[in-house]
């Protein structure tokens, strides 16, 4: 069903998939929208046991595409460096493809946001990181993305460094 990579020497590992997926601080989540038009936007999330979490408003233009169609993909991009002089950029990303699903239980509500919330304050105290979650609790949504295939590719120049310098 998921197309094999046709550079395989610049795929990477999911080893290093997952850890993109960690320390990456957004991405851009690809949706069916309206009128069959795809829908991307860029959004913070955090990874966890091949799980993706997102938060959003409980209405919009994402969550009628979720509620369209469970399939997304995601994308994140962990270097893109400009080389001029080569035309060219040193990239490494990765795009995960799943099934979306609303997360109607408030514990798992309340994790999903706990998560988010380690993850981009984590110096922040946890009574402090309770109460801006319990501020916005009513009119937020919580969104997870189960991933079924996931792969990366970084640019030949970075794998030819990296045979260099093992």
């Amino acid at each position: 069903m998921f197309r094999e990579m046709r550079r395989k020497r610049q795929q990477i590992s999911p080893a290093e998939c997952e850890e993109i997926l960690r320390r990456g601080t957004f991405g851009v989540l690809a949706a069916e929208g309206d009128g069959g038009y795809p829908y991307a936007v860029p959004l913070n999330y955090v990874y966890e046991n091949g799980r993706l979490y997102f938060h959003c408003a409980k209405e919009g233009h994402k969550l009628d595409a979720v509620r369209r169609n469970k399939k997304a993909s995601f994308c994140v991009i962990d270097r893109d460096t400009i080389v001029p002089e080569e035309y060219t950029s040193y990239f490494r990303s990765v795009i995960v493809f799943g099934e979306m699903r609303i997360l109607e239980d408030e514990a798992e509500k309340w994790n999903a946001m706990e998560r988010l919330s380690q993850k981009y304050a984590p110096e922040d105290s946890p009574e402090n990181r309770r109460r801006a979650i319990e501020k916005d609790w009513a009119p937020l949504c919580a969104l997870e993305l189960a991933i079924v295939h996931m792969s990366g590719k970084e640019a030949i120049e970075l794998v030819r460094e990296k045979e260099k310098n093992p």
